[in-house]
């Protein structure tokens, strides 16, 4: 399923795919494999996307 909240909120921030991945240390295929569903991220992963985008878990990752 596509985390196209992820998406939104790293355009809303103007950040590239390869802004967002420098700033939490991970690679901008790891921030393009999340978006459209194909990594699930772990825990850590997680809070360090809220924590660059202001965003928490729960607007970012939780499915309704």
């Amino acid at each position: 399923m596509k985390n196209l909240k992820l998406k939104a909120a790293r355009a809303a921030k103007d950040l590239s795919q390869e802004q967002l991945a420098q700033a939490i240390g991970v690679t901008r295929q790891t921030i393009g494999m999340i978006e459209a569903g194909k990594y699930n991220p772990t825990l850590n992963l997680c809070i360090a996307i809220c924590k660059a985008l202001d965003k928490t878990l729960d607007e970012l990752f939780w499915e309704e």
